[in-house]
């Protein structure tokens, strides 16, 4: 049995382990503009490098992670655990000591990689500490934890670029890692999947590496370039090929990296569906909230990134408790409500109306912007049933996630489970975009008749703030274009999150108490070599 003060110190690293890769995903997005000012470059230019930065780090971490799942069963979870704690230390001090854009590039690749072995192996871990409702409550701490660093991120970023150095957003893991590692090393006890036999599955590795890889790179690349760049269509297609082939590949390995009999498992396979549709969901509310507030509604960047600050409490204060309470009665019903919850909160932002303040008109015909109001009516009662629902929801998900599939694969049922939140949520927000684009130009075109709408692309985007001296009527018509637009994209995120509600109703069965609660797949199905 393990001792407590071992279960504790396993937790806090854990936590601190995969909230520092949540952390860096979001913290460095403020610090963008003044890296791009501060850093020389050689190859690329300001924007294109700052963009660079961002989606190198993900990329990396979205490719390898179902590799980083595989080698932390395979090797040892704590052992993987802490290589990525050390590797994530030394490449954050390499990125805050980065004397260019390229070599900034190059290193957010190689942090990304570090985080890969953390996220998966951080779950792997507490699986393989905790147990029934002890083990639920980990689970929503770990959530709870992990949303208030994705919370927390632009605000820390923000304070650190204005008071002191972008340099620091990056040296701010470093102390996180270092008593990561400590708890680590004295108090994390080693585990792995002890049934693993023959040669890890290299080529699975390099085929899954592609699938995620290709599909990940290809839908950010075409959305920055608003799909009129080829290339991206060409790593689509690699990444589509090496899917199709990852199966009938799994099947003839001896020793497969995915072993498809993990799929046979009922509340694996719903449970991933449901995070393609939620996460998906999850992904584009973020993404467009901060884009209608400050572009439609006329919030600075501080205040838009408050707005979800209650939502993020609650998952914060309260996600704990829907962990044990889903580890004591199931996670059934609370992965059904939970959607159906946050679905609520996007329909109430679906209605939110045109701010008929957000515009004065001046001498010469020219529309001047006036931040519009409503926090209190339009916003603050979505963000608390967002809130709600994704506290109701993601510590019970985990749950039944890592129940669902044999010890000896809780790191790689990780991995899998956060390279569909990762490579879902793009996937979704490619397709709602060209469906928003469209209709923010098919409005405009109706509120401007004779107006040339195509050469209006060039300097009026979606849920943006026109540039200055638009003239009024275009400036409105604009605005009008973009809440219609958002409209959009919250009721199909609605739509999402209510499919994924009735995805997890029907597909997830009562659990019982024990971690072992769904019978393992047949012997050799389900091992990871």
């Amino acid at each position: 049995m393990r001792g407590m003060s071992s279960k504790r110190w396993t937790l806090v690293a854990a936590v601190l382990g995969s909230g520092i890769v949540f952390l860096d995903s979001t913290v460095v997005n403020v610090a963008l503009p003044q890296i791009g000012r501060d850093l020389p470059r050689l190859f690329v230019a300001q924007l294109e490098g700052q963009s660079y930065v961002y989606n190198a780090y993900l990329l990396s971490l979205s490719s390898l992670l179902i590799l980083a799942g595989g080698l932390t069963d395979y090797v040892g979870r704590r052992r993987m655990f802490l290589i990525g704690l050390l590797g994530f230390g030394a490449t954050s001090a390499l990125c805050g000591f980065a004397p260019d854009m390229e070599l900034l590039i190059l290193f957010r690749v190689l942090q990304g990689a570090a985080g890969a072995l953390l996220v998966p192996g951080s779950l792997a871990l507490l699986t393989a500490t905790f147990s029934g409702e002890e083990q639920g409550r980990a689970f929503g701490l770990w959530a709870g934890a992990s949303g208030a660093t994705t919370l927390l991120g632009p605000v820390v970023g923000g304070v650190l670029v204005q008071t002191i150095s972008w340099r620091l957003a990056f040296f701010v893991n470093i102390p996180l890692v270092a008593i990561a590692a400590w708890a680590t090393w004295r108090y994390v006890q080693e585990s792995r999947n002890e049934q693993a036999s023959g040669r890890f599955d290299w080529l699975g590795a390099i085929d899954v590496g592609l699938a995620v890889g290709g599909l990940s790179f290809g839908l950010i690349y075409g959305g920055e370039r608003d799909w009129a760049d080829p290339l991206a269509f060409v790593f689509l297609g690699v990444g589509i090929a090496a899917l199709v082939v990852f199966p009938f590949l799994m099947r003839r390995r001896p020793d497969p990296l995915v072993p498809l009999g993990l799929f046979r498992s009922r509340h694996f396979t719903v449970t991933n569906i449901s995070t393609f549709l939620i996460y998906g969901a999850l992904y584009v509310y973020f993404y467009y909230l901060a884009l209608f507030t400050q572009g439609t509604l006329g919030y600075t960047a501080v205040a838009a990134g408050l707005v979800g600050l209650p939502g993020g409490l609650l998952l914060t204060l309260f996600s704990p408790r829907f962990g044990s309470l889903a580890a004591r009665l199931g996670p059934r019903r609370f992965m059904a409500a939970g959607p159906v919850v946050m679905a609520a909160g996007l329909l109430w932002l679906a209605r939110t109306p045109v701010a008929s303040a957000a515009w004065q008109l001046q001498p010469g015909n020219v529309a001047t912007w006036v931040p519009s109001s409503g926090y209190l009516v339009d916003l603050l009662p979505s963000v608390l049933l967002f809130g709600a629902g994704i506290t109701m929801l993601v510590a019970p998900l985990t749950t039944a996630l890592m129940r669902s599939v044999p010890m000896a694969n809780a790191g790689l049922a990780s991995a899998i489970n956060n390279a569909i939140s990762r490579v879902g949520p793009q996937l979704v927000g490619a397709v709602i975009f060209v469906g928003i684009t469209a209709l923010f130009y098919a409005s405009l075109q109706n509120l401007l008749p004779g107006t040339d709408v195509a050469a209006l692309r060039h300097t009026i985007a979606p849920l943006d703030v026109p540039p200055p001296g638009t003239p009024a009527d275009v400036a409105t018509a604009a605005h009008k274009a973009s809440t219609d637009a958002f409209h959009l994209a919250m009721l199909v995120c609605a739509g999402l999150l209510l499919v994924g509600a009735v995805v997890n109703a029907v597909g997830i069965r009562p659990f019982a108490a024990s971690p072992a609660a769904e019978p393992e797949p047949s012997s050799g199905s389900a091992v990871t070599g």
